[in-house]
């Protein structure tokens, strides 16, 4: 993996992060599943208009939006609304990597070498004592929301490295469609008809602000990025690095949201970044005429010719 990439992959992270601490203030304006839905609302409009039709197939598009908007970020942010603190949120929704890991190796049958795997329970370990020493700041309902939620990011990485997208970006807009009017109408049955008008009718700034952040920084330049090294490399082989985010973000829940981090954090933060070290170190070169020429190829080119005689077929 290059270094520019992995500089990419610690940005993400970063972005992340901050994130939580957005949402936290975005959730005492707005009920949980309204920003969720105004989330993707601003990301599909206007720019479904301007960018072209992603080259995976609709159904990885539609599988993706639901999954990544109304299962992840919709249990996510529900999470946070019963009192999961954001920096305990940051770390918990990191269990996907192990996920990523497991479902890429039980479904796409990539295989991470030990050293890599050993790096990801390590890391894995490492959150687990951030758990531990968090505070009590969640309840059991938001811990499993969380948890949910990071099982559904892993699926959605799996759906990304299935789809053999070649344009990012064009699968963020696009896929945006999806959540809006189902996490609308959860939303009005779980808050209320009047509850989902009003909050839509009175936005505030500081509504309008997080909205923006985490449809456009968080959505478009971090899952932009995200995905496309998934595309690029594997899902073993990215996923790991959001073993980071809960670093930046109980660092920044510590600076703005005042939430304190004990000696045990700081140590549990220490253990995670041993185990992300021991995972980008440890990644298998790759095996075989194929994998050479995965790795040597630009993103989706092994996909696109692949999909050639299936396209021929369906043209004729």
């Amino acid at each position: 993996m290059r270094m520019s990439h992995r500089l990419q992959a610690v940005l993400v992270a970063a972005i992340w992060g901050v994130n939580f601490v957005v949402v936290d203030v975005g959730l005492r304006e707005l009920p949980p599943l309204v920003l969720t839905a105004l989330r993707f609302v601003v990301v599909a409009v206007p720019l479904v208009f301007l960018v072209p039709r992603p080259t995976a197939r609709a159904r990885y598009i539609v599988a993706y939006g639901l999954i990544l908007g109304v299962l992840k970020f919709g249990m996510l942010f529900s999470a946070m609304a019963l009192g999961m603190g954001a920096g305990l949120a940051s770390l918990v929704l990191q269990a996907q990597a192990l996920a990523s890991v497991v479902l890429a190796a039980l479904l796409l049958r990539e295989r991470p070498a030990t050293r890599q795997i050993a790096g990801v329970l390590v890391g894995s370990a490492g959150i687990g004592v951030l758990a531990v020493s968090g505070g009590g700041h969640t309840t059991a309902i938001g811990f499993a929301f969380t948890l949910f939620a990071a099982a559904s990011w892993a699926v959605a990485n799996i759906v990304v490295r299935a789809s053999g997208e070649t344009r990012p970006i064009s699968l963020l807009v696009w896929s945006s469609l999806m959540p809006p009017l189902p996490l609308f109408g959860l939303a009005a049955v779980v808050d209320g008809p009047q509850v989902v008008l009003d909050s839509l009718l009175g936005l505030s700034w500081r509504a309008l602000a997080a909205v923006g952040y985490v449809a456009y920084v968080s959505t478009l330049v971090g899952f932009g990025l995200w995905n496309h090294l998934i595309g690029r490399y594997s899902v073993a082989r990215v996923a790991p690095f959001s073993l980071l985010v809960p670093v930046f973000g109980l660092t920044a829940s510590w600076l703005f949201l005042r939430e304190r981090m004990t000696g045990g954090e700081v140590l549990a933060a220490l253990i995670v970044l041993v185990g992300l070290a021991l995972v980008v170190g440890g990644v298998r070169p790759p095996n075989g005429l194929a994998d050479r020429a995965r790795s040597a190829s630009p993103p989706g080119y092994l996909n696109r010719r692949n999909d050639l005689p299936d396209r021929a077929g369906r043209a004729s």
